[in-house]
């Protein structure tokens, strides 16, 4: 009879050091409900290239696509459009938000924050990829996004920009980054809200027309009204395993019923902006048909127990922000 022993795939959670992570892959990697009970395990990336797309979180992405949609038809309303300053403007945005989802992986990986996750598993805390390598993607995104605010910079002549740029990419490392990252005291959502609502929508309205306007600060408002919610639907999921690893979250302090009911209203303010714009361009009233998208992820909002249910709430509530942008941006324009 044989007595060699089989080998253990490597980065095995079991022994990893880390209690949490080693009770989870007793268990199949598998995590609660949030009244307790043990939810379905995660699915992972089966492939190098798979983790790497995973970790750049696609369905984010929405977010930084649809600002620049609704500066770009705000601008419409001024002035005639610059073809390349958008393209510019939506590689800034596109190219920052993968940056800083790389840099939260980074960050909340080598903090260990990770370890009590219940959601897909990510390239640092997993040990799919190397900390360091995940970093360097970090830090080459963020350095493309600068490339093309440089390039938007000596374009427009507007130097001081490159402040924006660089206060923009500083925050997006210190959410999660740094001794005091402030995405663990409650924070999160003025990050989202500035710079993915007011600055991405204002900015892009400024660089192509050189002006601002009414249309690009209540727009601003309302998209970045859905990430926070889009925010909220993530913090939810993961109240009890931020709590684990210390992070303060909104979603931490006030609860799970009241996130639940601020989830609504940004929502619910996001379309009075929409009502208001539906009495000055006659196609905006076409973007209430993403009720159709809202109704259904509130409900299941309000009602959900598993953490899939919540991810499910994510990826409708990042659709719907794609869907207002684009639609009403279009509405603007023409």
């Amino acid at each position: 009879m044989s007595t060699s022993k089989k080998k253990r795939p490597r980065g095995n959670p079991a022994r990893s050091g880390n209690p949490a992570r080693a009770n989870r892959a007793a268990d199949g990697g598998s995590g609660t409900t949030v009244d307790g009970r043990p939810s379905a395990p995660p699915a992972g990336p089966r492939t190098p290239a798979a983790a790497w797309i995973a970790g750049a979180r696609l369905r984010t992405l929405t977010l930084s696509i649809a600002p620049v949609a609704l500066g770009t038809g705000a601008a419409a309303v001024m002035t005639d459009i610059d073809l390349t300053l958008v393209l510019l403007c939506l590689a800034v945005s596109v190219l920052l938000q993968i940056g800083v989802n790389y840099a939260n992986d980074y960050s909340d990986g080598i903090r260990g924050t990770d370890d009590h996750r219940v959601g897909p598993p990510r390239l640092t805390g997993s040990g799919l990829v190397p900390a360091k390598r995940v970093l360097t993607a970090a830090l080459v995104f963020f350095g493309l996004a600068a490339v093309a605010g440089l390039a938007i910079t000596v374009i427009t002549g507007h130097w001081w920009l490159l402040a924006v740029g660089a206060v923009a990419i500083a925050a997006g490392w210190f959410y999660t980054g740094g001794k005091h990252p402030y995405g663990y005291y409650a924070l999160g959502e003025v990050f989202v809200f500035i710079f993915f609502g007011l600055v991405a929508t204002v900015g892009t309205t400024f660089i192509l027309a050189g002006d601002i306007s009414t249309e690009s600060w209540l727009s601003g408002v309302a998209i970045g009204l859905i990430a926070c919610a889009v925010l909220m639907a993530n913090n939810i999921r993961d109240i009890d395993q931020d709590k684990l690893a210390r992070k303060r979250t909104l979603s931490v302090l006030i609860g799970r019923t009241a996130s639940r009911v601020v989830y609504v209203v940004y929502l619910v303010l996001a379309y009075a902006i929409l009502w208001f714009f539906g009495l000055l361009y006659p196609l905006a009233p076409l973007v209430f048909f993403t009720l159709l998208i809202t109704v259904p992820a509130s409900i299941i909002m309000i009602t959900a127990k598993r953490p899939r249910e919540f991810v499910t709430v994510l990826q409708l509530t990042s659709l719907f922000g794609l869907l207002y942008g684009i639609g009403l941006g279009l509405a603007f324009a023409f």
